[in-house]
């Protein structure tokens, strides 16, 4: 049993389980009907996504020091009570189930997923690679 981190919209791998998306908002043009057939995602779980403006600076971080800027802030913001306690609560379940969380971006490395794979196991989630 574990967490899987993915890219949404990619196709599912064995014993993935249930999708999590960890996004700020639904992908465009796909009807709210097909988000789970299309890869997308099966629960939407905005809790753990950067708030809008913390997502902008991910998005514009051209710079090492930009991006850290970005981590910090991210962090910050799952270090509130109510996104701490929700990472508590995949990285218990990460131990008794097979699921995933993600989002839309192409490469992890500039993706607040990559941070999401380091809180969680922080936790002591048992992630998959």
């Amino acid at each position: 049993m574990s967490v899987r981190v993915v890219r949404l919209g990619t196709p599912r791998r064995q014993r993935e389980g249930p999708r999590i998306g960890t996004v700020r908002r639904p992908p465009r043009g796909v009807p709210r009907t097909e988000f789970s057939a299309q890869g997308w995602y099966d629960v939407w779980f905005p809790n753990l996504a950067p708030s809008v403006e913390t997502m902008k600076l991910g998005q514009a971080a051209a710079s090492p020091a930009e991006w850290s800027a970005f981590v910090r802030r991210y962090r910050a913001e799952m270090s509130e009570p109510g996104a701490r306690h929700d990472l508590e609560l995949l990285a218990v379940l990460s131990r008794t189930t097979d699921f995933s969380v993600g989002c839309y971006c192409e490469h992890e490395d500039r993706c607040h997923r990559s941070i999401l794979r380091q809180l969680l196991v922080e936790r002591g989630a048992k992630v998959e690679e």
